[in-house]
C-alpha cells in the first residue's frame, strides 16, 4: 500500500514539474506575442483598443526579454516597441521607479553589479521549483547538519567581541 502511495506521489511531483516548465514555456511565448503585437500595430499605425501602462509594458518588456536588463535597456526596448513615454518628463526615472517596485513585490528579481562601475540590472523572477524530498535525502541532510555543528565545536569558550566606544565630539 505504501508502495502505491509512494508512486503516486512521484508521479504527481514529476507532472507538477512539467506543467510549471510548460507554464513558464507559455509566459515566455505570450511575452514574445504581445511585443510583436505591439511592435506592428504601432508600424501599421494602429492604436491599441486597451492602453498598456508603464507598469504592464515594463512587465512585458523584462519578461521576454530572457536575460538581465538594465534600467537604460528596458527604456530602450519601450521606445522600439513603440511604447509613448513622452508623457513622462523623465522617461528613465519612471523606469527606475517601476523596475524597484516589482522588485518589491517579487516580480522582479535584483542582479547586482557585475563589476564596480557596471549597471545593475533587473530579471523576470520565474519563482521557485518546488522538489519533493525523500526520507533518505532528508536523513542525509540531517547527518549533514549535526557532522557540521560538530566540526564547528571548539573547546575554547569565545566571548562575543566588543563594541567600541564612541568618542563624543568637542565643540
Amino acid at each position: 500500500m505504501r508502495d502505491d502511495y509512494r508512486r503516486a506521489l512521484d508521479a504527481a511531483a514529476r507532472e507538477y514539474e512539467a506543467l510549471g516548465e510548460q507554464r513558464r514555456a507559455i509566459d515566455q511565448r505570450l511575452a514574445e506575442l504581445a511585443q510583436s503585437i505591439g511592435t506592428l500595430s504601432r508600424l501599421l499605425g494602429l492604436t491599441p483598443t486597451v492602453p498598456l501602462g508603464l507598469t504592464d509594458a515594463v512587465r512585458l518588456v523584462v519578461r521576454g526579454a530572457g536575460v538581465p536588463m538594465t534600467p537604460v535597456e528596458v527604456r530602450d526596448r519601450l521606445h522600439a516597441i513603440g511604447f509613448d513615454v513622452s508623457k513622462y518628463t523623465n522617461d528613465l526615472a519612471a523606469v527606475h521607479t517601476i523596475l524597484k517596485r516589482l522588485n518589491e513585490s517579487g516580480e522582479l528579481r535584483f542582479v547586482a553589479r557585475a563589476a564596480p562601475g557596471s549597471p545593475h540590472r533587473y530579471i523576470w523572477n520565474t519563482g521557485a521549483v518546488p522538489v519533493v524530498l525523500t526520507k533518505d535525502v532528508v536523513q542525509y541532510m540531517h547527518d549533514n547538519t549535526l557532522e557540521r555543528d560538530a566540526a564547528q565545536a571548539t573547546d575554547i569558550e569565545v566571548s562575543p567581541p566588543r563594541r567600541p566606544r564612541r568618542k563624543r565630539r568637542t565643540r
